[in-house]
């Protein structure tokens, strides 16, 4: 069998593990907006917050820290304890919770029917009060995250790859396990849209506010329970990326390779997210390998962006996004 064709299996055994961490971004997207209608740009960003919010509960960081010793002149750091790893998520999750709450009541509870452009501008603002808010309360330094996953390659699939190509594939048992956390959300997040009665009326208030208040739907629960979904989604991709690549505030830009995704997927369409993420994942490492070379490599940064513009011509709506048509 062909090298070529060798490497190539497992450039697209590393896409498919690529999309997955993309998709769980996307994921968070698409919660907010089949809910709201509203396009949330800070979602990238509330990734970053809660995997910083983990890493200081875990290390016992005192917040603000950076702020208190500057105004009070004192040197405090710790509280000098560590905080177990399932501990320290299910307290970042109350964290999660309560800035869902937090978004609600001071924001969005004020811009019931809005015009879009305005619900997606204070979303732009959120995303920069998090990130500084962020920095203020945890610091801006990278750090590292350990939950326990487990990382490295993965013997077994190195293994039976060398007996039977002569070539052990190279894939990271974190990947693995990140795709295994994705499906299981997928599914989650689907029967609980589909068959809930939650679910349902979360629907119902993305059609129409208007009329969702008119049946007895509370919208203010229903945005808070969303951006409380979003924030979960939002801390198992803030882990997931955390681990493979450090806490730092370039994390929060993985939701610009999320866009992409979402134009493929279908921005209303959980599973097209998974689907989306696992096209761009698998497409723009086999086009950085069978291409980047001539092209002068670097083609992972734009490659998503191109193939969703081409996309977006022939199919506005995505592959799973609902068509709508409007009666004039």
């Amino acid at each position: 069998m062909p090298e070529q064709f060798i490497w190539g299996m497992e450039v697209f055994l590393n896409g498919l593990m690529s999309g997955v961490l993309y998709a769980l971004v996307a994921l968070g997207f698409v919660l907010i907006y089949k809910a709201s209608g509203i396009f949330n740009y800070a979602q990238g960003v509330m990734a970053l917050f809660a995997a910083l919010t983990l890493v200081g509960i875990m290390q016992g960081q005192v917040p603000f820290s950076h702020l208190i010793n500057a105004v009070l002149g004192t040197e405090i750091h710790h509280f000098g304890w560590h905080v177990p790893a399932i501990l320290a998520i299910l307290l970042t999750m109350v964290v999660m919770v309560l800035l869902a709450w937090a978004v609600n009541t001071f924001v969005f509870r004020h811009l019931v029917n809005q015009e879009p452009i305005i619900l997606f501008m204070a979303t732009i603002g959120l995303a920069y009060f998090l990130e500084g808010f962020g920095d203020i309360m945890w610091g801006s330094d990278i750090k590292k995250l350990d939950v326990g996953l487990p990382q490295g390659i993965n013997a077994t699939i190195d293994e039976v790859t060398y007996n039977i190509f002569d070539y052990g594939f190279f894939i990271d048992n974190l990947d693995l396990f990140a795709t295994a956390i994705a499906a299981a959300l997928v599914f989650t997040l689907v029967v609980f849209a589909q068959y809930s009665k939650q679910g349902r009326a979360m629907r119902a208030v993305a059609d129409d506010h208007q009329a969702a208040l008119s049946v007895g739907i509370s919208l203010n629960f229903i945005w808070v329970m969303v951006w409380s979904l979003a924030g979960f989604v939002a801390l198992v991709a803030g882990i997931m990326w955390g681990t493979k690549s450090g806490v730092q505030f370039s994390l929060s830009l993985i939701a610009l390779k999320a866009l992409p995704v979402l134009m493929l997927g279908g921005f209303t369409s959980i599973p097209g997210a998974i689907v989306g993420g696992l096209i761009i994942g698998v497409g723009e490492k086999l086009f950085e390998f069978s291409f980047g070379a001539m092209m002068g490599g670097a083609t992972e940064n734009w490659f998503a962006y191109v193939l969703a513009l081409i996309f977006l011509v022939f199919r506005p709506q995505g592959l799973f996004g609902e068509k709508i048509i409007e009666r004039v």
